[in-house]
């Protein structure tokens, strides 16, 4: 397997990413992977399920920018990716049966299932390279890590089964960034836009930034500020809490890339 190094692929199409991806040559997280391009979330469930989940995305859609859904049973997409697999396309995918994780899988081939619908939600992993481009710092880049994401005390509009609180994702700016930041990440709503919260982390429930529910911790530095962002894990928290019979989704931080430009989802 490839040295996790997902900045070695910052200029490689997306195209070329996800046949890497599918040929099971990349398999960690895809920050900083073709850089320009979006990334989504994505979930998948029975569509008896389906109508619920799309009503929960359009109330919570912060947290679930929806950028395209999939016809029933198909596992492929018709507006953000051309020739792309959902079930073989993302570097690692989680299986929950009745809210339990089952395991993490690099294909999710042999659980496909005729009835299922692909849900592909907006992913702050967007909105970065904007940020770089802006000349703000993006940590878990500098530090070849996954974004830390955390579970909050912020409760999600409910729709049907599905509720839970509020995932959300964490980089540290500095104070004289914060501004800038808000407004670059502001002009891109369908993958999160502004931030949900800035600062104390305790006021939105999480107790220690150095344990992050998914991810990986970084470095906050002297005089710098936690900055939270809404984040598409969203689903995966409220799953746990309802227990369906079986959803799939992405394991977080390893998205799936489109062939969607970032420019194309400003405002």
């Amino acid at each position: 397997m490839e040295p996790i190094d997902s900045l070695r692929y910052a200029h490689t199409s997306p195209a070329e990413v996800r046949k890497l991806i599918r040929a099971g040559k990349i398999d960690y997280f895809t920050s900083g992977m073709s850089q320009g391009y979006a990334q989504a979330n994505l979930v998948i469930l029975p569509k008896d399920l389906a109508y619920d989940f799309l009503l929960f995305t359009q109330r919570n859609p912060k947290s679930c920018p929806v950028l395209e859904v999939s016809d029933v049973g198909s596992r492929t997409l018709k507006h953000i990716a051309k020739d792309a697999d959902i079930a073989k396309d993302l570097p690692k995918y989680r299986v929950y049966r009745y809210g339990v994780l089952e395991g993490e899988y690099t294909d999710v081939e042999q659980f496909w299932q005729d009835d299922f619908v692909s849900f592909l939600i907006g992913c702050s992993f967007s909105f970065e390279s904007e940020m770089l481009e802006a000349g703000l710092s993006v940590r878990h880049i500098e530090e070849n890590k996954n974004v830390p994401m955390y579970i909050t005390n912020i409760d999600c509009v409910e729709a049907g089964i599905f509720k839970g609180k509020t995932v959300v994702s964490m980089r540290p700016l500095p104070h004289k960034d914060i501004v800038k930041a808000v407004t670059v990440t502001g002009a891109m709503p369908k993958v999160h836009g502004t931030p949900i919260h800035i600062g104390d982390p305790a006021a939105i429930g999480i107790r220690d930034l150095s344990r992050p529910d998914f991810g990986d911790a970084v470095t906050i530095k002297d005089g710098e500020v936690p900055v939270f962002w809404c984040c598409g894990v969203t689903p995966q928290s409220v799953v746990m809490n309802v227990k369906p019979p079986l959803v799939i989704t992405h394991a977080p931080g390893h998205m799936f890339i489109t062939d969607v430009k970032n420019v194309q989802l400003k405002d």
